[in-house]
């Protein structure tokens, strides 16, 4: 044999004097064939250095063992959580993970599709891009008749199975707790309300105030992006008023970071005069030299039970799509010293889950 020719199942069957059919069965683990004879031709191939041909198989079976998960962007600890949590339950059913980013842009996203669909992936985990309007490009997953599982931030189409946090109980959690420190002007870091979970965090916000007969000032709701200099402009723009707030909420984490880095650079007391709340639980959080309290998302978690509903879509190797699943996780709030008073007050660390 050449040097740079591939052994086939020809070589295989010629080594051992048995057809190329027995080989071929045997390599698919064809019950038909002998535990003996399975052996051999595993020992044969491996020696001879053969590689199945993985697009043939496909072919054959209709399924390629890998499927596509798009995220807004890799490099953000929620979304490789979630991709792990996925991996973690997916890879002992013989399955490989295509990773793409959007980069929040509704066109990246299209594409990622159209080529995940070209590969013929066996389903598909999707976090939709916060620019993502018109759903065309997400329907076409829905023509292909492979599964499509939205986490953490979704679209609402039919037929569509969804794994997310109750993001209106972690916005109400996260605001109840700032009034039960003391709090009557409290500010939101909304995000960007294009998107449902930063509304519905905004939503539980609101009800939270209501709920405790604080009225709501607009002027202390500020929209902002999940970036470190959001939150610093965002303090700065409400510093600069008259009334100042008494706590901060914030929809995410980096932007609760960059106010407190700027808080500190005017030389205010966190939490005696300004508690602070992020959300989704960031690791640098707890690592801060004033740690953050924050609410947690448990995207490990997520992973691993949006990877369980693609799998009971799954029968006999053959893709159905089942009753629509739609699986809402309980957020829980990790009080840490940004807002905890009472942890100042007695020089003792709040009671939390680590």
């Amino acid at each position: 044999m050449a040097k740079n020719e591939k052994t086939t199942i020809y070589d295989i069957s010629k080594k051992l004097n048995i057809s190329a059919a027995t080989v071929s069965r045997a390599l698919n683990n064809n019950p038909k064939i002998s535990a003996k004879t399975r052996e051999l031709v595993m020992k044969t191939a491996k020696e001879l250095n053969y590689k199945q041909n993985r697009l043939a198989l496909a072919l054959k079976s209709g399924k390629t063992n890998s499927i596509g998960v798009i995220v807004p962007y890799i490099n953000r600890n929620f979304f490789s959580a979630v991709i792990y949590g996925i991996e973690k339950l997916l890879a002992p059913h013989g399955y490989n993970v295509i990773i793409c980013q959007s980069h929040e842009d509704a066109q990246n996203e299209a594409n990622h599709i159209a080529a995940l669909l070209n590969t013929q992936v066996d389903g598909i985990f999707m976090s939709v891009s916060k620019t993502t309007q018109d759903t065309t490009h997400i329907e076409m997953i829905l023509e292909s008749k492979i599964p499509l599982i939205f986490f953490d931030r979704k679209k609402d189409i039919p037929g569509v199975s969804s794994v997310t946090i109750d993001d209106f109980r972690g916005g109400y959690m996260a605001t109840e707790h700032l009034i039960q420190q003391g709090a009557r002007r409290v500010a939101h870091f909304s995000g960007d309300l294009n998107l449902e979970i930063y509304r519905n965090r905004h939503n539980g916000y609101l009800k939270a105030l209501e709920d405790n007969d604080l009225p709501v000032d607009m002027e202390l709701i500020v929209q902002t992006t999940s970036k470190i200099e959001a939150g610093a402009e965002a303090v700065t723009k409400l510093w600069s008023k008259k009334e100042r707030p008494d706590a901060i909420f914030s929809s995410s984490d980096y932007a609760a970071l960059g106010a407190i880095q700027e808080l500190r650079k005017m030389d205010f007391d966190i939490p005696g005069q300004v508690g602070v709340v992020g959300f989704s639980n960031e690791p640098f959080t707890k690592y801060m030299e004033l740690p953050m309290s924050s609410v947690d998302q448990t995207p490990a978690a997520m992973g691993e039970i949006a990877a369980q509903v693609f799998l009971e879509q799954i029968v006999n190797d053959q893709h159905v799509l089942s009753v629509e699943k739609r699986v809402v996780l309980a957020p829980e709030l990790i009080v840490r010293r940004s807002s905890d008073k009472s942890a100042v007050l007695i020089g003792k660390h709040p009671v939390s889950k680590e």
